[in-house]
């Protein structure tokens, strides 16, 4: 008896794969079930899975096909949007954007899409507001609020007590806690931050903050009443920041009893590992072979597992005896801007955050900062032959 001929992959077979996180095979399933006949659904899972690899002006090809033929369709339109926002289309990523919500006035993620093309270009009045969307989809990092007393939106705040909920990660609370500040100059009598456990002591020392609460994920907290309370990326929000009013100064600093502990025995100080659980892991950690190269010239790892650190104010008095740091997109990148320190930040190709906004060697959050920016997919390698040359050229 003849062998039976063996069954070719089907869009399931590229589903299972993309639902494993498999997204090149996903790919290359996708691409050989096309040639036999398209769907919609598979024009559209193929080219999310592109833009997903970077692979932007395919991916593009067929998410257009596929929104072409359900115009009608938000998630569609939303998702080309997104392809668009990858190539620098903004006219277009905006024009899908707004169709999406159109079409589904309450698509969390479409708002939450326009709000991140019009802060990376600069148009933080009319992204504020849409950044709310946050709060009906990610549950688990912007957890809900239940609290006796109202949210502020605005009312005067002199002498009265406010509340920042905890929400997202450590680099998110430390580029919002600035906000602090102003929340004082708006008169508020007493500011509290709820935050993760590494940044209670740092944020002691910050600006503004009369009080921090830990508050991990999972965990629970004695919390006393307040007149009010808010949320980190919500403050931004209600006290009407542009990029032309963000504070270009210092704001986290390191105490003298933590530098007397930590004194760094070199100039340079190294980020180099993502969280894999946080935004964009996988394409943000610099390989390890590349690090290496910046650690033979003699930075120290900032890595919490290298330093030995207990929370974020230890590492903050390592950086404050640095001269220089550079560090991937996570918080010691944030923590260094914060402090005022000369940041060096390596972003990635694929799926750059908003808040370093497009095209740029500076940022407004972290005036202090410069940021190089990969020109191709895992173009790492050319961004360390350029890191080195800098440093050579000024002598570190």
């Amino acid at each position: 008896m003849a062998d039976s001929e063996p069954v070719p992959p089907s869009y399931e077979d590229g589903l299972a794969l993309q639902r494993e996180g498999r997204i090149p095979e996903a790919i290359a399933v996708y691409r050989a079930a096309a040639r036999r006949g398209l769907t919609v659904r598979l024009a559209a899972n193929l080219g999310f899975c592109l833009g997903e690899v970077g692979e932007y002006a395919e991916a593009e090809h067929w998410m257009g096909l596929a929104a072409r033929h359900q115009p009608a369709n938000p998630h569609l339109r939303q998702r080309l949007g997104a392809i668009y926002s990858a190539q620098d289309k903004v006219e277009l990523a905006e024009l899908e954007y707004r169709t999406a919500l159109a079409f589904n006035p309450d698509f969390a993620a479409a708002e939450l899409s326009l709000a991140s093309l019009l802060l990376s270009v600069g148009r933080f009045a009319e992204a504020w507001p849409l950044m709310e969307a946050r709060t009906r989809m990610h549950e688990r990092v912007v957890p809900a609020v239940n609290l006796p007393y109202p949210e502020w939106t605005g009312e005067p705040l002199q002498g009265r007590s406010v509340m920042v909920q905890v929400e997202q990660g450590l680099g998110d609370q430390i580029q919002m806690a600035r906000f602090a500040a102003l929340l004082k100059a708006r008169g508020a009598g007493q500011v509290t931050l709820t935050c993760r456990s590494p940044l209670a002591p740092l944020f002691l020392a910050t600006p503004g903050v009369d009080e921090t609460v830990a508050l991990d994920a999972g965990t629970t907290a004695k919390l006393r009443p307040h007149d009010f309370w808010t949320r980190y990326f919500t403050l931004p929000w209600r006290l009407g920041v542009t990029e032309q009013t963000l504070w270009p100064g210092p704001y986290c600093f390191a105490t003298e009893d933590r530098k007397a502990r930590w004194k760094p025995d070199a100039r340079i100080g190294l980020a180099w590992q993502a969280s894999p659980t946080g935004f964009n892991g996988a394409n943000k950690g610099l390989p390890e072979a590349l690090a290496r190269r910046l650690l033979d010239r003699g930075a120290i790892s900032l890595q919490p597992e290298d330093t030995g650190v207990a929370d974020m104010a230890d590492t903050a008095a390592i950086i404050d005896g640095l001269d220089l740091v550079i560090s991937i997109d996570t918080s010691i990148a944030h923590l260094a801007g914060a402090m005022g320190k000369p940041v060096w930040i390596l972003l990635p190709f694929v799926k750059v955050d908003w808040r370093w906004m497009r095209g740029r060697t500076d940022s407004p959050w972290y005036p202090t900062a410069r940021l190089y920016r990969q020109a191709r997919v895992n173009g790492w390698g050319d961004m360390v032959d350029k890191v080195i040359s800098d440093l050579e050229a000024q002598g570190l």
